[in-house]
């Protein structure tokens, strides 16, 4: 197995560290981060070895943009294609816990953490984060840079827009979709579209300060 380097020191970076070690302890782990004060800390053990340009540098890596925003994972992968970086070294990194059927496609730079569960025909694209216990079920797309946390459940042919974020514990209603950018709130249970780059919470979820349900 190739080294591996994280980018961007931060919580995700973390969790990453530890999903890596349950999969495979002996494989040797970098960061970079762009923050000078880091340099020569480390992040359970992994050594931050400078900035972003160390990943052109040390080019036997895979790579990883560990942010936990969709938005700045695009702009890290923007930058590192931009310095040099090839596609093909971004890794993948999949939680020992994980079982991924056969019919389920998981892309480059994408994260799935403990206890995720993918039942069929789930698609997930690049630089995709996925915190522990989401449930996928049948035919769910989750485009590039989504961001699902903890605990999110989406029914069969539910469809997450590029760079959206999907709060923890929220769900999602069969075949409805979450616009590219959208945001639904923690706790939140989707029943219908949610627009692009729209912000929705509550139960059932509707737009950030528009009227509950009993008020109208």
């Amino acid at each position: 197995m190739r080294p591996l380097i994280l980018v961007a020191a931060g919580g995700l970076a973390r969790e990453v560290v530890e999903a890596v070690r349950a999969a495979d302890p002996g494989r040797a782990v970098r960061v970079v981060d762009d923050d000078p004060a880091l340099l020569r800390s480390s992040l359970h053990g992994a050594p931050v070895v400078g900035g972003l340009y160390a990943v052109h540098e040390l080019d036997d890596h895979e790579v990883v943009v560990c942010a936990g925003n969709g938005r700045t994972r695009r702009f890290l992968v923007d930058r590192l294609l931009a310095i040099g970086v090839e596609p093909s070294r971004f890794a993948t990194i999949v939680h020992p816990s994980v079982e991924v059927p056969a019919s389920c496609r998981i892309g480059a730079g994408s994260v799935l953490l403990a206890q995720v569960a993918l039942t069929s025909d789930v698609r997930i694209g690049d630089h995709v984060v996925v915190m522990p216990q989401v449930t996928l079920t049948h035919d769910v797309v989750v485009e590039d840079y989504a961001t699902l946390c903890a605990g999110v459940s989406l029914g069969g042919g539910v469809r997450v827009g590029a760079a959206a974020y999907v709060g923890m514990n929220a769900t999602a209603r069969q075949a409805v979709a979450l616009g590219s950018g959208s945001t639904l709130g923690m706790g939140a249970a989707l029943l219908q579209d949610l627009p692009v780059g729209e912000t929705w919470a509550g139960v059932p979820a509707v737009p950030i300060g528009a009227p509950r349900l009993q008020e109208v």
